[in-house]
């Protein structure tokens, strides 16, 4: 009996490059499985490999609670996301600030 795959894709984007990446993996895949056979690190030598295997995931910009359990289905393409470089509350407080002084 053959085992049954399904159609996804693996995205990941720095503001520089992005990459989508088209694979046919098993039925039962997770989405951090699938990003560990997406080949990112190569893609991205740049990067830490832990940038993506320890990275937050979401399937079509809605986040997951648990990529390591969420089993994806055909057509779904896993979003990696990088870590945010500033808190946004702490951005919006900085911009308030500069707003403010600059009354």
């Amino acid at each position: 009996m053959a085992l049954s795959t399904l159609r996804v894709e693996v995205a990941f984007a720095l503001p520089h490059k992005q990459r989508i990446v088209a694979l046919e993996v098993p039925s039962g895949t997770t989405a951090r499985q699938a990003v560990a056979l997406a080949g990112l690190p190569e893609l991205f030598p740049e990067l830490p490999e832990s940038a993506f295997s320890q990275a937050a995931l979401g399937i079509f910009g809605k986040a997951l609670r648990d990529p390591d359990a969420h089993t994806l289905r055909v057509g779904d393409r896993v979003e990696v996301y990088r870590p945010l470089e500033i808190d946004p509350k702490a951005a919006r407080l900085e911009r308030a600030k500069r707003q403010a002084s600059g009354q």
